[in-house]
Parts: structure tokens; sequence; C-alpha cells
């Protein structure tokens, strides 16, 4: 499993609010709570399009 760089993680924002992200390592995701969508990360890279992100749940 590749992991992100963290210092990306430092500046990666969610497209849609501009706000912070957190990276859920099990699920291999970006978790933007305000929008609450879940962007994926594929191979290391993070895939930053809301069309390809996951709602989330009511329990997440």
């Amino acid at each position: 499993m590749n992991e992100l760089d963290p210092k990306l993680l430092e500046v990666l924002i969610c497209p849609q609010t501009r706000t912070p992200l957190r990276y859920d390592r099990l699920r291999q995701e970006l978790v933007s709570e305000t929008a609450r969508l879940a962007y994926p990360v594929r191979d290391g890279v993070a895939i930053m399009l809301i069309d390809e992100a996951r709602e989330l749940g009511a329990e997440e």
C-alpha cells in the first residue's frame, strides 16, 4: 500500500469546500468532513475529483 507524502497532506484541500482534509489510511481516502465526501487515494495518488468522491454515510 503506497502512502501519501506527509508534505502533500499539509497543502491538499477539498476542491468543493476549500477546507482541510483528513487522511483515512485504512480506507485509503482523503475525507472532507464539511462536504461529507471521501476522495480516493490510488497507488499513492490522491484523486481530487468531485465526481470520483464517495459520499459519507450517516455513521461516518
